[in-house]
């Protein structure tokens, strides 16, 4: 007889109902669980009993228990049933080899219903039925009876464990840092608290933990994890919600390869744990520096499942320059002679793609926002078929096809914009064909860092320099001395300063075209990171006001440190083989920030507004983050 721990065992049930087997046969047992599925054939009645571990065929005899066949006949699906009676084998050939429990069933003598229900408004005992998410969300209790989500959350369950097992057996501490903090700018906007204790002030939910993990390590913690949850009120899309869920970790006494061997250690040992099936692509990750995944994939969060890699077709277009580029077609030329890039992917067996499917490609690319979309396709015979070779001739329309690699089925399609328009348009095409022609293993785990990202960015709007990451990220060594302005005054930027130039100690872990999370090697002296701070616009009253904390903790001896946030969502889902985070969360939100079971947000009553002192005057236009 199997034996069920006393953490299963209850008053209601001796097993679970995915637990019996034939080794059971003979024994009694008792079940607990909703009614899967019902059939009455008059003597007999069949019901599948269900729990999150399995399923379980009871069978009820008229003539063997009047009593219990008379209650069984008034049960529908979704009603909470126990019962008991005893293990028998199933009669040969009736066997369901689709469940673990199909060998046996349980003849059942003592039935009770515990609870009733009424008709759920989608089918919960078919998997596969194609269900609104509207109604999903709503009823999210029942969405989460059915065993995808099952499935899915207890994957979720199954990493966060993992996680936790492997920081705990490489010496980190489990700290908890407070969800009611002070505002600071961390790239979105902040979802504020105001105080009823002190009217007129507000506290912000964390956008991550950020400085207070990095003041554990001043105060001596040397490793710190956690598995925090964060708040962004940003638009939404299928890996954002407005509350999140993230592993947040920071160590003391390293540089840049210590994070990322522990980080990458861990992340394959908890992948072999939480799925095992899952083959990951390259061990050790690849790693590639940010200037190098634009140029070859045109995204820092590459996909390196598939190739498709982009090519850069001005060595043939202007070998002697971009001022000499004279190909023949005005839009190349004057792309190269501007200082713009362009570039080529080929999409393999799409030669003979049609005029219609040419054109929808070329407006996505207008969506991603290029000018323009030029195409060239190459024959079974090896001609080339191109409404721009009449420009170019047919021996340079020839010897760029070469140069692609494409072959003879293949079709080449081409940008020529700004640097950073041509990386973006084609790196979206990339994916965006690599997923229609599945030329990516959907079985395979591709993780790959990404490292040395610009520090900052030129904010033209605003007049300064923003951090790429976040604002506390050190500078790689031999660009310290980049940290300065042209004119020499930190509160006078433009953006030509030498800072522009300057590379971070920032590394981003990235895994099947997502980004997984980021990280970098802090600043950790406070004359350097008062530097940054002033190159990012902020003036000492207002780094004091922003950063107070951090600042004055840098002066009682701040070791040198760094860490790193992944987000458990996403890498569930990635784990999962889901597009949208919304598929492994209990209870997520809408694309609008709705709980629709619950009805939130919802306005406040007059008590609550009476209280915290706010009347409310209607929306105003929100400034920028």
């Amino acid at each position: 007889m199997t034996d069920l721990g006393p953490s299963l065992a209850t008053p209601y049930r001796t097993h679970t109902c995915g637990q019996l087997r034939v080794s059971d046969a003979g024994t009694e047992a008792r079940l607990a669980g909703w009614v899967h599925r019902r059939r009455d054939h008059g003597q007999l009645i069949f019901l599948d009993v269900r729990d999150r571990h399995g399923i379980t065929q009871v069978v009820v005899d008229r003539t063997a228990d009047p009593d219990a066949h008379a209650i069984a006949s008034r049960v529908r699906s979704e009603f909470v049933v126990t019962v008991a009676g005893e293990v028998t084998p199933r009669l040969p050939g009736t066997e369901n080899p689709r469940l673990t429990t199909g060998e046996i069933e349980l003849r059942g003598s003592d039935f009770r219903i515990l609870s009733e229900s009424k008709t759920p408004p989608f089918y919960i005992n078919e998997p596969d039925a194609p269900i609104d998410e509207t109604l999903r969300l709503q009823y999210r209790y029942l969405d989460i009876r059915r065993e995808p989500m099952q499935r899915r959350l207890m994957l979720r369950s199954r990493l966060v464990q993992a996680i936790r097992e492997v920081h705990h057996a490489n010496g980190f501490v489990e700290i908890e840092t407070p969800n009611l903090i002070k505002s600071t700018p961390e790239g979105a906007r902040d979802f504020i608290v105001p105080s009823r204790l002190q009217p007129g002030t507000v506290y912000a939910l964390p956008q991550s933990p950020q400085q207070l993990k990095q003041l554990l390590m001043v105060a001596g913690i040397d490793r710190y994890f956690q598995i925090a949850r964060c708040f962004r009120d940003e638009d939404l899309r299928g890996d954002r919600q407005p509350e999140f869920t993230q592993l947040d970790l920071e160590m003391s006494f390293v540089d840049e390869d210590t994070v990322m061997g522990f980080v990458e250690a861990m992340a394959i040992a908890v992948s072999e744990a939480t799925t095992p099936e899952r083959p990951i692509q390259t061990v050790p990750f690849p790693v590639f520096t940010f200037d190098e995944v634009m140029e070859r994939f045109g995204s820092d969060k590459p996909d390196i499942r598939f190739g498709m890699e982009l090519v850069d077709l001005a060595p043939l277009l202007a070998p002697e320059g971009p001022a000499a580029a004279a190909s023949g077609f005005r839009v190349f030329d004057e792309a190269l002679a501007a200082g713009g890039r362009v570039k080529a992917i080929v999409a393999p067996g799409m030669g003979t793609a049609s005029r219609s499917q040419i054109d929808e490609l070329t407006e996505r690319a207008k969506r991603f926002g290029a000018k323009g979309l030029a195409w060239l396709a190459v024959e079974e015979g090896g001609a080339v078929r191109s409404p721009i070779a009449k420009f170019l001739g047919d021996e340079l329309a020839g010897r760029l096809v070469a140069h692609t690699g494409a072959n003879p089925g293949d079709l080449v399609l081409v940008v020529a914009d700004t640097p950073t328009v041509t990386a973006d348009v084609l790196g979206r095409l990339r994916v965006e064909l690599g997923n229609r022609l599945e030329l990516a293993d959907p079985n395979v785990l591709a993780y790959c860092w990404i490292h040395r990202f610009p520090m900052y960015q030129w904010d033209e709007e605003n007049g300064r320099w923003d951090a790429t990451h976040n604002p506390f990220s050190g500078v790689v060594p031999e660009d310290e001395e980049l940290l300065v302005t042209a004119s020499g005054d930190p509160a006078k930027p433009s953006p030509d300063d030498p800072a522009g130039r300057a590379r971070a100690l920032q590394y981003d872990l990235a895994l099947n075209g997502w980004e997984l999370g980021g990280g970098s090697i802090r600043i950790h002296q406070r004359d350097l990171l008062a530097r940054s701070f002033a190159l990012q616009g902020q003036t000492l009253e207002g780094m004091q006001e922003k950063f107070g904390a951090v600042l004055d903790a840098f002066e009682y001896g701040a070791p040198p440190h760094g860490g790193i946030a992944l987000g458990i969502d996403r890498w569930a889902a990635l784990f999962a083989d889901q597009s949208n985070i919304r598929e492994v969360m209990a209870f997520p939100k809408t694309q609008s920030g709705s709980d629709l079971m619950l009805d939130a947000p919802s306005p406040p009553d007059s008590a609550q507004y009476a209280e915290l002192g706010l009347k409310f005057v209607g929306v105003q236009a929100r400034p920028k983050p």
